[in-house]
């Protein structure tokens, strides 16, 4: 199964480690457009903890524009990692040539002693108790919604 065959099944994916089923992003936004590809994180002020995007027929990205450093795994199209780049800071352009898609997450999300190069990764659907990323009534903030399974 090739790493975003799920999307034709799945609503709302979370993003998932595969061999230790650790959960790396509880939401996850895929651009498959043009229009999407271009645009990706361009003109955000910043991305929730525990959401990612998806730019897929991508091996290669740049955060000119962009207000806020990013941590990105590059994936082939069976989602193996092929490249980390972590803190990737406004202005700079990150590489992959064997890559397939990239995976953006705000800077940190992406642990280093949990996600390596050669790793695959793979969407889930969104589990049960998972934390919902909807806005907490108490204080009108988003919570904090990446959790880490047990190893």
């Amino acid at each position: 199964m090739k790493f975003l065959d799920p999307l034709d099944t799945l609503i709302d994916p979370t993003l998932v480690h595969a061999q230790t089923g650790a959960v790396i992003a509880t939401s996850v936004e895929v651009a498959r457009t043009s229009a999407t590809r271009r645009r990706g994180l361009l003109g955000r002020q910043g991305l929730p903890p525990g959401s990612a995007i998806v730019i897929t027929r991508c091996n290669a990205i740049h955060t000119i524009g962009m207000q806020f450093a990013i941590d990105v795994a590059f994936v082939d199209a069976d989602g193996c990692v092929r490249k980390i780049v972590y803190r990737l800071r406004p202005r700079r352009i990150a590489i992959a040539p064997r890559a397939w898609a990239a995976i953006e997450l705000a800077a940190g999300g992406l642990d280093p002693h949990r996600l390596h190069v050669g790793d695959r990764v793979y969407l889930a659907p969104r589990s049960s108790d998972a934390p919902e990323a909807a806005t907490d009534d108490a204080s009108g903030r988003r919570p904090s919604t990446l959790r880490v399974a047990a190893a």
